[in-house]
C-alpha cells in the first residue's frame, strides 16, 4: 500500500509543478527573435500545396526557402527583429505580391499570407 501511495504523491507533485516549468520557459523566450508563418493560396483562394516560399533578409541579402505543406502553410523561425524581411510565394509560373515584415511590426509571431497572382 505505500508504494502506491508514493507514486500517487510523486504524480500530484509533478502535476502541480509541470505548468509552472512551461510557463517559465515561455516567460525566458528570446525577445529580440521571431517568426513568421502563413498560407498560400491560389487566384481562387484555394490552398497550394508545393509553393516555393522565400523568405529575403534586407541586410545581408541571404535567401531561405520553404516548400508549402499539404495545406498550403509556411514557417519561418528564428528571425531577428532588428530586421526587415522581404516574403513571396512562386508555384508553376505564378507568383504574388512581395510582402515585408518590417521591424515596426512587434509580433513576435507574424502571420502573412501570401495569394498566386495568374
Amino acid at each position: 500500500m505505500k508504494k502506491y501511495s508514493f507514486v500517487l504523491a510523486a504524480a500530484l507533485v509533478l502535476l502541480v509543478l509541470l505548468p509552472q516549468t512551461f510557463a517559465q520557459r515561455k516567460e525566458k523566450a528570446d525577445p529580440t527573435i521571431r517568426s513568421v508563418e502563413g498560407v498560400v493560396t491560389n487566384a481562387a483562394g484555394q490552398t497550394v500545396q508545393g509553393a516555393v516560399v522565400q523568405l529575403k533578409n534586407t541586410k545581408t541579402l541571404q535567401i531561405r526557402s520553404f516548400i508549402s505543406k499539404e495545406d498550403g502553410t509556411y514557417a519561418f523561425h528564428g528571425l531577428s527583429t532588428n530586421v526587415d524581411y522581404e516574403l513571396k510565394a512562386e508555384y508553376q509560373g505564378a507568383s504574388s505580391d512581395v510582402k515585408n515584415l518590417s521591424v515596426f511590426d512587434s509580433r513576435r509571431k507574424a502571420v502573412i499570407n501570401l495569394q498566386l497572382n495568374k
